[in-house]
């Protein structure tokens, strides 16, 4: 067999794709994932970035001090006063891959994009594409449909000001029934805003403008009152805020030449060391630097010269050096934002003597609740080693979100998931239908314990969430995460909800970050099961059910399924795959989370009851939609 397939291969079998073409199949590479708006890191989102990033560009270079973006329904338009793309060269730069004015280091020299591909992939996963550039009184404009021009020309006598504008329109064929949420695009323009003091962005009518830049973020983004007012230091191509609260966890905001990295990179952990070396020795204690990050509120943003971002939307920064060229290499970043912040935190702390106190009050508290809770969960930890509970809870994969791995396994550090389910039976289905190599399985054993209504202590005396903390092994930094996507897959009946409240509570109260970098997700799976002989379907609510009925038409039976247990294991592979639904868990930078848990998790006052009784459901409406 091996000789026939050797023999058939030839010239034929090699393939060379148009640049669109390749775009389009190999979509991830360009824009990190399709979806359909649901989740902010989908690429409807990438696209409309990529546009408003080379607008912001312009801007950074000193030109255009207006951004305007439309989003009418599902078309988009971008409208810059820079300085307009060449007239010459609108057909090359938004058609030829590699192709742009980026890799000149005199045009941009602080830009997002550096790779010549982000207009290039709007272009090719758009059914209508059009791009107009304006100077001096001429224009030159071409039209696309997924990336073949349809179109092109150009035009004498204009009167519109010099600048570029952008119309696309994401094609449906790559991310199906889309639509755009508008509390997203929101928040990335009202990002941009505070990355670029004094650049006004104006979003269908409404008008976005920073003055105080990163502190305003940050003073927006406060859901409790700041122990101290917070601190704004700035610099050449550096900014930072910190203050702290009371709530658990690190909430800072990371951004590279105006690019939003959630998650995070060499900045942000040369930010979170600076922090705490810098407090350590004006303190001149041995303060833990997790104790000195403990509840923090903050934001960084650095400028560099050709940022190298790990993966094509930029969530990561990797670079080492501020810059690199030919002649050399400049300061590392880590060397650049500890000398930062230590001179001029130092500073700041030797001219604001009120702020001293309130912030090594806060140092010694969190370091007194670690050294307790720490001695607490270890002779839990002894207690379930003795009884070999931990090998009964987790069943884990191969490879792991914190391993360093080779290039060609790298995506399953990107894929490693840990299931989170209750019962024996869920969890030995889920086990028996994972993919090894990096889905793991945690078992719950009934019901954990309200964390809101406990104590630190009671918390960490629990078994279950103890073995919980140990799998994640997310006790002392974030950094360690062993799994990238914390999936809680529980029955969809009243058990399985409040078990999912229960586990949402605890990862909100003590690792609210986890929500707020991405990493955890509610899994849907199907309630029915529609099938003839021929033929099955699995529908995940009631309009999916009718819809197979009305297909599969003759000898269907139909199954309710209660419980992850009751189905096999063989079908519920198809529901861990690729395709796999999920639901990211969100939080708001300006939403308390006190306030949600109170009202949620809290005692049962009034305004909860009347809540319940306002969006009480029958069974038969909870199957009409996604549960």
């Amino acid at each position: 067999m091996a000789d026939q397939i050797a023999n058939n291969y030839s010239d034929a079998n090699i393939k060379t794709l148009e640049w669109n073409e390749h775009i389009r199949k190999r979509a991830g590479m360009y824009i990190g994932r399709l979806g359909n708006g649901d989740n902010q890191g989908d690429g409807i989102y990438v696209l409309l970035k990529e546009i408003v990033d080379n607008s912001i560009d312009e801007y950074s270079m000193g030109f255009g001090k207006q951004i305007k973006i439309t989003i009418n329904d599902r078309k988009v338009t971008v409208r810059d006063y820079g300085r307009g793309i060449p007239l010459g060269s609108v057909v090359k730069v938004t058609s030829n891959l590699n192709t742009g004015g980026k890799f000149d280091d005199e045009a941009f020299k602080k830009s997002i994009g550096l790779n010549g591909v982000g207009t290039k992939a709007v272009n090719a996963l758009s059914s209508y594409f059009y791009v107009e550039s304006f100077r001096d009184g001429e224009s030159s404009w071409a039209e696309y449909s997924r990336g073949v021009l349809v179109d092109s020309g150009s035009k004498k006598g204009v009167t519109d000001r010099n600048g570029t504008f952008v119309s696309f329109i994401p094609d449906e064929e790559m991310f199906g029934n889309f639509s755009f949420r508008m509390d997203y695009v929101t928040s990335m323009v009202k990002n941009y805003s505070y990355l670029k003091k004094g650049l006004q962005l104006v979003l269908n009518g409404e008008s976005y403008k920073s003055e105080n830049g990163l502190l305003d973020l940050v003073n927006e983004s406060l859901s409790e009152a700041p122990l101290y007012p917070p601190i704004h230091l700035e610099g050449t191509d550096i900014e930072v805020v910190l203050t702290h609260g009371n709530s658990y966890g690190e909430n800072i905001t990371s951004f590279v030449n105006g690019q939003n990295t959630r998650d995070g990179g060499t900045h942000l952990a040369a930010y979170r060391e600076a922090i705490g070396k810098t407090l350590k020795e004006f303190y001149k204690k041995n303060y833990a630097p997790e104790d000195c990050r403990q509840g923090i509120v903050g934001a960084i943003s650095i400028q560099i010269q050709e940022p190298n971002f790990e993966g094509q939307t930029k969530t990561k920064l990797g670079s080492t050096y501020m810059w690199e060229k030919k002649e050399g290499v400049g300061p590392t970043i880590r060397s650049f934002v500890n000398d930062f912040v230590a001179k001029n935190l130092d500073n700041y702390l030797h001219m604001h003597a009120d702020v001293i106190p309130v912030l090594e009050e806060k140092i010694k508290s969190s370091q007194a609740e670690r050294e307790e809770i720490q001695g607490v969960q270890k002779k839990t930890r002894e207690r379930n080693k003795r009884a070999n509970v931990y090998n009964r809870k987790l069943r884990d994969c191969r490879f792991h979100y914190c391993d360093k791995l080779p290039a060609a396994k790298q995506e399953f550090a990107e894929k490693s998931s840990l299931f989170i389910t209750e019962g024996d039976s869920a969890s030995g289905t889920i086990t028996k239908a994972r993919d090894a190599n990096f889905q793991a399985v945690f078992s719950l054993r009934g019901k954990p314990i309200n964390c809101f209504k406990e104590s630190h202590r009671r918390v960490a005396e629990n078994e279950e969430l103890n073995l919980l903390i140990s799998a994640l092994d997310v006790e002392n930094d974030l950094d360690n995460l062993r799994y990238n996507n914390i999936i809680i897959a529980t029955d969809a009946d009243d058990d399985g909800m409040h078990i999912r409240m229960l586990v949402l509570t605890f990862i909100m109260k003590y690792y609210p970050d986890l929500i707020r970098r991405g990493h955890v997700f509610i899994l849907q799976t199907p309630l029915f099961r529609v099938r003839n002989k021929k033929e099955i379907c699995y529908c995940y609510n009631q309009a999916e059910k009718e819809a197979a009925i009305e297909k599969i038409k003759t000898g269907v039976e139909i199954t309710r399924f209660k419980g992850l247990g009751e189905i096999s294991a063989d079908e519920f592979v198809h529901f861990i795959d690729e395709n796999m639904r999920l639901d990211e868990v969100k939080l708001a930078d300006e939403e308390s989370i006190h306030d949600i848990m109170e009202f949620y998790m809290g005692d049962n006052t009034i305004d909860r009851q009347n809540f319940i009784r306002q969006n009480l459901r029958s069974e038969e409406e909870l199957e009409d939609v996604n549960i």
